[in-house]
């Protein structure tokens, strides 16, 4: 599928940045961290995505796998506030990195992980997929391996090459939306958060005065199992949620797009288009100071 943002032209700069190699590199999780320290590596491009301008790498954590990711770089020198892009339970695909591109061409270091292998349902129409079978296996959102596995992505991509370690941010769809809402109400350790066609189960929005982010909420009034929903995606429970931010005094934008559905994102070019200029506004905004 082919999207009007997608950077078609690469700077000499950016050609640098694609050819250097990333050094395995063991990080360090910060204090709020919930997992062991990941090692970066180079990886080639899989079969299929050779002609996206992005670089590969793979991030290694004992006892968890190997994740899959494309790193997407802006012009020029940096540092760069960090975006890490989880996808939804439909797996890892092109959209996602073209997303990631998007967002590298307004100024973000954007990197597009592979947090599990495999995927499906009725969402995986509206997908390209990039196997990345040596990734750890689909957690429930909320589990301590959906924790780990967001956390190693979190300490990764803060060790990349022109990256700002201390303004990073996490976008999630769907399932990645859910375990980018649990991180945040569990671990924190960002500064800023993306819930596309996210879940809002009642023992969440429990919790929503512990939101340690601020939250920019992307849904669909029409969203539902047709296309990749489930209950706890339901619109009615994503303005409750939004509302219990708001009672608790936490920072939360909210976009509900009439008529969209759960993968509104990946089928509508108008959408889609809205959706990137509204998270490069939110998250410079919150990532630049």
């Amino acid at each position: 599928m082919k999207l009007p943002l997608v950077a078609t032209l690469i700077t000499a700069g950016m050609l640098l940045a694609l050819a250097s190699p990333v050094r395995p590199t063991s990080t360090q999780t910060t204090q709020g961290g919930v997992g062991a320290s990941p090692v970066v590596s180079s990886a080639d491009a899989p079969p299929g995505t050779e002609t996206l301008a992005v670089q590969w790498v793979k991030i290694s954590v004992p006892s968890l796998g190997v994740m899959l990711a494309a790193v997407a770089r802006p012009q020029g020198v940096g540092p760069f506030p960090i975006v890490v892009l989880l996808h939804g339970s439909h797996g890892f695909a092109q959209e996602y990195v073209r997303l990631a591109q998007d967002l590298a061409s307004g100024g973000l270091l954007a990197v597009a992980a592979c947090w599990f292998h495999g995927g499906g349902g009725a969402g995986s129409r509206f997908i390209t997929p990039i196997g990345c079978p040596e990734s750890p296996p689909m957690p429930n959102a909320s589990s301590p391996e959906a924790m780990q596995t967001v956390d190693a992505l979190v300490q990764a991509a803060r060790t990349l090459p022109g990256a700002r370690p201390d303004r990073i941010a996490l976008f999630g769809h769907s399932r990645g939306g859910g375990a980018t809402l649990n991180y945040i109400l569990r671990v924190g350790d960002v500064q800023a958060a993306v819930l596309n066609s996210a879940g809002y189960p009642s023992q969440l929005a429990d919790l929503s005065s512990q939101v340690k982010a601020p939250i920019l909420m992307l849904h669909g009034t029409e969203d539902s199992p047709a296309d990749g929903g489930a209950a706890v995606t339901n619109v009615q429970l994503a303005r409750d949620f939004e509302a219990r931010l708001r009672a608790a005094g936490k920072p939360v934008e909210a976009m509900y797009y009439e008529g969209g559905r759960h993968n509104g994102i990946f089928s509508s070019p108008t959408q889609y288009r809205d959706e990137v200029q509204r998270m490069l506004v939110f998250l410079l905004r919150h990532l630049r100071n």
